[in-house]
């Protein structure tokens, strides 16, 4: 089991310590599970499902204390490769890996947009992205990862592999090194707050009429 701390952008720890490609590199290996949990709670739960796997695992974090959910006494096992959808709505589906849950919900809530938890980057929900294709008009996937190979990578992949065709709005990292800064303003800075997350996607509206 691997349990990888720093996920995304760490602030003061600089540059060197930004946890920006590892969902990159994890998911080209076989037989590899990787998991991004979305909160405290769910961190737990799959640091628990990792450690009963025989199989590797890879379970990333963020630096820093989570968004603050009730922690939950009892250890449960998730089931491996399947995401949950976290909020309903119409026309746009926000596709959610790790803490990109929040800014995610938080622009779903603008735009009355479906988002979904997405949990696992390997293996990928591919029934969960099956769905959301055939019921949105336009998909968007956030991570805290260089979208270079990422988890929104993978949806470009599932979704050519399912022979659906449907607009791919990825948001992720840039291709660059992320200078040592206020995390927070580092996220605002690439876009993956809320308010960069609903821009980005009303821009793509915009273009799409």
């Amino acid at each position: 089991m691997f349990a990888i701390d720093r996920a995304g952008l760490v602030g003061a720890d600089g540059p060197t310590h930004a946890g920006s490609f590892d969902l990159t590199y994890l998911r080209c290996i076989p037989n590899m599970t990787v998991m991004a949990p979305a909160d405290e709670n769910e961190c737990r739960q799959m640091l628990y499902t990792a450690f009963g796997m025989d199989t590797p695992a890879a379970v990333r974090y963020p630096r820093g204390s989570g968004p603050g959910v009730e922690i939950s006494r009892e250890m449960v096992a998730l089931p491996v490769g399947k995401a949950e959808v976290r909020r309903r709505g119409s026309a746009v589906a926000i596709l959610a890996f790790g803490a990109m849950l929040k800014p995610a919900l938080e622009a779903g809530e603008a735009l009355d947009a479906t988002v979904v938890n997405m949990r696992f980057v390997k293996p990928l929900d591919e029934a969960a992205v099956r769905e959301a294709a055939m019921n949105h008009g336009l998909l968007v996937t956030v991570e805290e990862n260089t979208i270079l190979g990422g988890a929104g990578s993978a949806v470009l992949e599932s979704l050519e592999g399912q022979g659906l065709s449907i607009p791919l709005l990825q948001l992720g990292l840039p291709d660059a090194f992320i200078e040592q800064g206020d995390p927070g303003e580092l996220l605002a800075r690439c876009g993956l707050d809320g308010r960069g997350v609903l821009e980005s996607i009303r821009r793509r509206l915009e273009a799409m009429k």
